[in-house]
């Protein structure tokens, strides 16, 4: 649909056209995030020349294409009108409508998280390529999140994209300016280098992995230097909240490893969402 309709659009039916959109890459937001995992342990596996054993019911035949949906606990294939995004969770009870087996709440909650900040853009930025990007950034975080929260990683294939399209996009300064871009890539990725080593050095021990610091990298060339203090603020606060949260409830122990890359996006998504607003609070607080 060219940009000159989808302006003509009014607002609130924009808004519910990028929410369903926003759904429908939801729901393929949870294929990558269940095989993307498996097929880079297939590929470290090989290059271990070790055979590769997988849960996966396709093993190594699966790719994020092949084989079509089907059911994670039986492998069972799932045919189209079942596997319609969000509804299909409801109208089966959050059952598999195969094997019975209830269905992880992860999947539907991508897919509504998906449509609402996807709505939220669409409110914020209107017809227009800025919400293109913008919508491109959030699914990005959004999938990240969820593999590093399962798995502990950061795939280099999914944040490489992420940062080389904050730079590419801030060319026209999109967001911000392509000199703050690209201090803030370096400050991002130097910042949490740094934090990392004098952690290493001061308790042998590893405080997050490297995959964090391309995040922040990342982030920094979305929304400039000047977004890093609040976005690292807004995480740290999250994650204080989620792990004593965690501790409390007995949910988690303190030698439980906290992947840091949710709280990151947590923080990038806040001033995707918030804009200059949301830095000059976090600073100010």
């Amino acid at each position: 649909m060219p940009l000159q309709t989808l302006e003509a659009l009014p607002p609130g039916l924009l808004v519910l056209l990028t929410g369903l959109l926003s759904l429908m890459v939801g729901s393929f937001l949870n294929v990558v995030i269940y095989r993307l995992p498996l097929i880079l342990e297939r590929e470290w596996f090989a290059e271990l020349e070790q055979p590769w054993t997988s849960p996966a019911p396709h093993g190594p035949a699966l790719n994020i294409m092949r084989p079509a949906s089907h059911c994670p606990m039986c492998g069972q294939p799932i045919p189209p009108y079942r596997n319609i995004p969000l509804i299909s969770f409801l109208l089966q009870g959050g059952y598999s409508h195969c094997c019975a087996q209830r269905i992880p709440w992860r999947y539907p909650l991508i897919e509504l998280l998906a449509a609402v900040t996807g709505s939220v853009l669409a409110l914020k930025f209107g017809a227009s390529m800025t919400l293109l990007w913008a919508l491109s950034a959030c699914w990005l975080l959004i999938a990240l999140s969820a593999i590093d929260s399962q798995h502990l990683i950061l795939p280099d294939i999914l944040v490489y994209p992420l940062l080389w399209l904050g730079l590419l996009i801030n060319i026209d300064a999109t967001f911000v300016t392509l000199e703050h871009a690209v201090l803030g890539a370096v400050f991002g990725y130097s910042t949490l280098w740094g934090c990392y080593w004098l952690f290493k050095l001061a308790t042998g021990k590893e405080g997050m992995g490297h995959g964090d610091f391309k995040l922040l990298a990342a982030l920094g060339a979305w929304f400039g230097w000047q977004a890093l203090p609040a976005i690292i603020l807004i995480a740290c606060c999250a994650g204080i909240v989620f792990g004593l949260g965690g501790m409390l409830v007995k949910a988690l122990q303190r030698d439980t490893p906290i992947p840091f890359g949710p709280f990151l996006a947590v923080g990038g998504l806040a001033v995707l969402l918030g804009g200059t607003e949301t830095i000059r609070l976090f600073l100010y607080l």
